[in-house]
């Protein structure tokens, strides 16, 4: 697998990945002062066709970020979108891409944010990403000491790439502790919120459950995505705030998220959770989610927008 895409969407263009540049004066550089979508394309091998997953939704996601930042885009999301396709055309890929979209702001930080005086540039970085080991295997997770940032500090429904500084600190110390899967992040009420890059569901008496979008957690679509799947197959499905303690009696647990997909939760500090191992309920979901997001679902295709047999309309 190459090391990097051979092409990158920058600034309006697609250009060379080593011609995407940004200066060291801009924001983004300085204080991390950019916004981004993290998105999957999933290769149907049978239709030789790459689908992106749930593009309008990360698009309104992207866009309410950049409000709450203050952020004019000079794109609109039609031109994304189609910035997304061309990107991903140019790169022919053959296989399930992840790839990052990026509003950042340009120079002049000294003038303080982005009231319309700072110029707000774009990327679109691609790459393929296979299913990792951790969707099959499952990973050991821990609670971490680092608190989620919260709404009245860093709010974490805007999803910035300085909120990542949080998520680093927690990914470190759960690494260092010799624990394979991201940790478990609590919020100021030591509740659960969420992972440093991935949302929570836990499984207890065969309901699923995970916290609301109230809990200091990224309203994220993968999670919005298996709650509706849950409830259309007849799943219970319940929104509210897990204890810590509630994490070493379910029956299974998962994070999910576009780029974790669905990584089961075998234990967390040192408890199994369950059997130690994916659970049934877990499975059930990864298989129907995995046929959603491939197109195999009829009933969900409006979900996918099609990347090499473009149509006027989403698939």
């Amino acid at each position: 697998m190459p090391e990097h895409a051979r092409y990158v969407w920058f600034d309006g263009a697609i250009v060379p990945w080593e011609e995407a540049r940004v200066h060291v004066s801009t924001a983004a550089v300085l204080r991390g002062a950019n916004v981004f979508e993290g998105v999957r394309a999933y290769w149907n091998a049978d239709e030789r066709e790459l689908y992106i997953f749930r593009d309008a939704a990360h698009m309104a996601r992207l866009w309410n970020s950049a409000k709450i930042m203050r952020m004019s885009p000079p794109w609109t999301q039609e031109e994304l979108s189609e910035a997304e396709v061309a990107v991903l055309r140019a790169n022919a890929f053959e296989g399930t891409v992840w790839f990052r979209l990026t509003l950042y702001v340009g120079e002049g930080e000294e003038r303080g944010g982005s009231d319309g005086q700072v110029r707000i540039g774009g990327f679109i970085l691609p790459r393929l990403s296979p299913r990792s080991k951790g969707v099959s295997a499952g990973v050991d997770s821990c609670v971490s000491t680092w608190t989620r940032i919260g709404d009245a500090s860093v709010p974490p429904r805007v999803k910035a790439g300085a909120n990542y500084h949080n998520a680093s600190l927690a990914w470190m110390e759960a690494r260092l502790a010799g624990y394979s899967g991201q940790p478990i992040m609590l919020n100021e009420r030591g509740k659960v919120a969420e992972g440093p890059g991935a949302c929570l569901m836990m499984v207890r008496d065969g309901r699923l459950v995970t916290p609301p979008v109230t809990s200091n957690i990224l309203e994220s679509i993968t999670r919005a995505t298996l709650l509706e799947l849950a409830r259309d197959a007849g799943i219970p499905t319940q929104e509210r705030e897990i204890d810590r303690t509630e994490l070493y009696v379910a029956d299974e647990a998962f994070f999910c998220g576009s780029g974790a997909e669905i990584t089961p939760i075998n234990s967390v500090d040192r408890y199994p959770v369950g059997t130690g191992r994916p659970g049934p309920l877990t499975r059930r979901l990864q298989d129907l989610y995995f046929s959603v997001v491939e197109g195999r679902v009829p009933r969900y295709r409006d979900w996918l927008t099609p990347v090499y047999q473009r149509a006027t309309t989403p698939a």
